[in-house]
């Protein structure tokens, strides 16, 4: 779409498979679903971890996530990102050594949906960070919500996935989409880091619960506003007020909640020309 880096590429082979199942009434019926596929991601000779993703790009989750686990400290710069498509392997070198075998020792289950892995102590990196005091209007958060979710996206035709979406001011910029947030999230980082793209005027949009883990990964980024039409949990909520995090949750038509960061809002939107969403009752967080 217009405006976009990247946005999902519904033409993409292998992305979904189609499948015939019964409706609640028996009759026959054929969706698509999405596919996941387990990715190997190496650090230089030593295996990391493997994650089980849409197979869209390797190179930005395995940098994305290598650098939102602090593992690409010390090790200097990236000097090449090598796939193989075949073995569902991709390896991240340096022109350093590297060997994290004591950190990844120590693994913590993440509440992420396709549960994700963080290693190492999860707080490690955030003493003494305090993001960017940035700007967030009103009418971008509306905008934003807008043009996202009208966009033609594998969430919005075939679910079971979660949407990512960087962007600056009322524009969205890079939208990554994967069975768990925390890769969507990861692709992100990835590209930023690939593309030495700024962080400091951006606004990260997911379409995921704002946990502690996505909180952690997007102050490890360096981005200064969260948004998402999810809930929140207490620890993100926390963590984001501990590190200066701009966190919006809740973004529906035009309600949102603002649990961290109230005081950087610029409220300038005209709420009479946004659109409501229903009330739905019986769910006050969202997934």
């Amino acid at each position: 779409m217009t405006g976009y880096i990247i946005a999902p590429d519904m033409s993409r082979v292998g992305l979904t498979r189609r499948v015939v199942g019964v409706d609640y009434t028996g009759a026959e019926v054929t969706q698509e679903v999405v596919e996941e596929r387990p990715l190997t991601i190496y650090l230089n000779s030593q295996e990391i971890v493997t994650a089980m993703t849409i197979g869209d790009y390797p190179e930005y989750l395995a940098l994305g996530f290598l650098r939102n686990q602090g593992m690409l400290e010390g090790a200097g710069s990236v000097t090449r990102i090598d796939y193989d498509e075949e073995l569902g392997v991709v390896v991240v070198r340096t022109d350093h050594a590297t060997n994290h075998e004591e950190k990844l020792k120590k693994k913590t289950r993440t509440s992420g949906c396709a549960v994700g892995t963080v290693f190492g102590d999860m707080m490690e990196g955030l003493e003494g960070l305090i993001l960017p005091r940035a700007e967030l209007r009103t009418s971008w958060l509306y905008a934003l919500a807008a043009k996202i979710n009208t966009t033609p996206s594998l969430y919005l035709s075939a679910g079971a996935i979660h949407g990512t979406v960087l962007c600056q001011g009322d524009q969205p910029l890079v939208y990554m989409e994967d069975v768990g947030r925390h890769n969507a999230v990861d692709k992100i980082s990835g590209w930023m880091m690939q593309n030495d793209a700024s962080a400091a005027d951006k606004i990260l949009y997911t379409t995921g619960r704002l946990t502690s883990e996505m909180v952690i990964k997007c102050a490890h980024m360096g981005i200064p506003v969260l948004a998402s039409r999810s809930g929140f949990t207490a620890w993100g909520v926390e963590i984001a007020q501990q590190v200066g995090l701009t966190l919006i949750g809740r973004l529906r038509g035009k309600r949102f909640q603002c649990v961290a960061g109230a005081d950087r809002i610029t409220w300038d939107a005209d709420l009479s020309a946004i659109k409501d969403e229903p009330k739905r009752s019986g769910r006050k967080g969202g997934a």
